[in-house]
């Protein structure tokens, strides 16, 4: 990366702790820099620098790293990024890397909100966190962050590894390039963005969320691929 590069990419930073997706409240501020779009269509280079964001208390995201080397999770202000380093799993702690997407809040408070049995698939969630949002007086037309505590029946998750070089992007690619695998009855925390306007930019362009997720004993951390939900869990949306 060039010296001006560097330049443009430190003003980019910069620019993200002052504008961004406002969704109407302040509890639900949404920002991210990228856009999946670019990333299929081989942008794979930096678009912030995590360390812009390492002093926010409440922060939660979720993104991937620069060149596709990994997946972005932070709850609550502490990362749980993951790579893959010789076929294994790594956590990377640290917020001193740049990432190629990356989606963000800030939120100080959330409420709870029970999951019916019912809703028990990533497209029936869709519908739900829309009604509830709509009923606690969240703008739901603009992003919205969310969280999902809980065991679940089964999550397909990923952690991206791409091959430098590797100029064809698919879906399918991204999630078989590191490593991936299937969690069933799992307690796992999910952090999440839905949005309606987002798709191929911060959501893929066959549904409105994007969630990335961590086990509850903080062993392992990912994209989620599939998502299919299990009794008594928690749906929390930002407190306005």
């Amino acid at each position: 990366m060039g010296r001006l590069s560097e330049q443009i990419l430190v003003l980019v930073s910069f620019a993200l702790l002052v504008v961004g997706c406002n969704s109407g409240n302040q509890n639900t501020e949404v920002k991210y820099s990228g856009a999946l779009r670019s990333m299929m269509s081989g942008n794979l280079q930096a678009t912030a620098y995590l360390d812009s964001l390492s002093k926010k208390p409440h922060l939660y995201a979720l993104g991937a790293f620069e060149n596709l080397k990994g997946e972005i999770q932070i709850f609550d202000g502490k990362a749980f990024n993951s790579t893959v380093q010789s076929g294994n799993l790594v956590f990377d702690k640290t917020f001193d890397k740049k990432a190629s997407l990356i989606v963000y809040a800030e939120i100080s408070s959330w409420q709870n909100i029970e999951i019916p049995s019912a809703i028990n698939s990533s497209k029936k969630l869709e519908t739900f966190i829309e009604k509830q949002a709509n009923q606690l007086g969240i703008d739901a037309e603009k992003p919205i962050p969310f969280l999902i505590e809980g065991k679940a029946k089964s999550l397909s998750w990923h952690v991206i590894n791409w091959k430098d070089g590797d100029t064809e992007h698919t879906h399918q690619k991204h999630k078989e390039s590191g490593l991936n695998g299937v969690e069933e009855n799992k307690k796992v925390e999910i952090i999440g963005f839905f949005s309606k306007s987002h798709q191929a930019v911060f959501t893929h362009h066959t549904t409105f969320l994007h969630m990335h997720f961590k086990s509850q004993n903080e062993e392992l951390a990912g994209h989620v691929d599939e998502l299919i939900l299990g009794t008594d869990m928690i749906l929390k949306l930002p407190k306005g």
